[in-house]
């Protein structure tokens, strides 16, 4: 039986948990003050031109942001000719964390995963993990073009202009621990997560408002299942009372 807290009675329980709420808020603020700073950081140029190998084959780093304004990179460390049970343990984990791009989509962000490994043998590994993300490989002569010094197992986010491709904020180790949250990983991105209460610079888009569900939702419906409706799926859940849109969520 392992360790287990001590019991109380629920107002003394209560308490407590109020105490503590303090520190979190706190804590949350700091955050978003963080957060607000990494939106001010400069940016530097990286050469758009950069090659990658995708499922079609050649491709370039400038392609790999499907025509939207960011890209939000991570970089796969990979064992060459080891097993799947040899991968690195940290990268799966922060791969396999992001289940749902629509969040990302509606702000204009690209999700795509860049493997220190060749594709196919790299790719393979994605199909055996059941991952539907974007993968690309990232071939020798473009490590150190992206790299830069570094190593794989890092995020990065880019922003591009035309033809023009900007790193603007990069983190590794802990650093990568908001994988998964749609909120954390736009957090860590230039133009944040795009909502009215924001500190962000003049001229920084923030279509989204703080209403309640408004900044989750888009044309009436929550955001991933515009996805869900492209793909031809059915939402009807059965029901004769639901509204044109189905129920909001408060």
């Amino acid at each position: 039986m392992p360790a287990v807290p001590p019991i109380v009675d629920r107002a003394a329980w209560a308490e407590q948990v109020a105490e503590l709420r303090v520190r979190e808020k706190a804590h949350t603020r700091e955050g978003d003050a963080i957060a607000a700073a990494r939106r001010r950081l400069p940016m530097v140029e990286v050469d758009a031109a950069t090659p990658l190998v995708g499922a079609a084959g050649a491709t370039t780093l400038l392609d790999a942001f499907e025509g939207r304004s960011q890209l939000f990179a991570s970089f796969h460390m990979w064992h060459p000719g080891k097993s799947a049970a040899d991968q690195c343990e940290g990268c799966t984990m922060n791969t396999g964390s992001v289940l749902e791009l629509g969040y990302l989509h509606s702000r204009d962000v690209t999700f795509a995963v860049l493997c220190q490994g060749p594709f196919a043998e790299s790719d393979r590994y994605r199909e055996f993990m059941g991952w539907e993300l974007p993968w690309y490989s990232v071939p020798p002569e473009s490590v150190d073009r992206l790299v830069a010094g570094r190593h794989f197992g890092m995020k990065c986010c880019y922003l591009r202009d035309g033809d023009r491709v900007f790193e603007t904020y990069w983190t590794t180790a802990r650093g990568c621990e908001p994988m998964g949250s749609p909120y954390g990983m736009l957090d860590l991105t230039v133009h944040g997560r795009q909502e009215s209460w924001e500190d962000s610079p003049a001229g920084w888009p923030q279509p989204y408002t703080d209403t309640v569900g408004g900044q989750m939702r888009r044309d009436g419906r929550p955001i991933p299942q515009w996805s869900r409706i492209a793909a031809g799926r059915s939402d009807d859940l059965g029901s004769d009372t639901v509204a044109e849109h189905g129920p909001r969520c408060h």
